[in-house]
């Protein structure tokens, strides 16, 4: 996709590809409506939620300070993770309500397992942290 395109969809950053399953989490009124509509723009399949039983090849993690034990939400969302799938933890920014230390981020994800691979702007308000998930035995 061309840059015109990635400032017209911020899941173009992301790198979400067409065909992929994404279940999101932690959803709520808040969140970015643009990365939403922009990722099943890209997918060309409707984001599935926590009830769904489908394995999912990204999981979208909407998660504020606010929302409890980030450990514990991201030990959630990687079960339903294929063996190869990546998980997006989606924060608010520096400064905007339910931020999310970056220290804080880390710690909880050496804990879950993760392997942080990237951050990038993910809409106004919101920062993605993409992880890879820990080694199935």
């Amino acid at each position: 996709m061309t840059t015109a395109e990635e400032s017209v969809n911020p899941a173009v950053r992301l790198g979400f590809q067409a065909g992929q399953v994404v279940q999101e989490l932690g959803g709520g009124q808040d969140v970015d409506q643009d990365l939403r509509a922009g990722i099943v723009s890209i997918t060309g399949k409707d984001l599935v939620d926590e009830d769904s039983d489908e394995v999912a090849d990204i999981v979208l993690l909407w998660f504020r300070e606010e929302d409890g034990e980030l450990s514990e939400a991201l030990n959630q969302a990687i079960i339903a993770l294929e063996e190869d799938g990546e998980l997006w933890l989606v924060t608010p920014k520096v400064g905007r309500a339910g931020y999310i230390q970056p220290s804080d981020i880390g710690e909880s994800a050496t804990v879950s397992g993760l392997t942080q691979r990237a951050s990038v702007n993910a809409g106004a308000d919101w920062i993605g942290t993409r992880f890879a998930p820990p080694p199935r035995r």
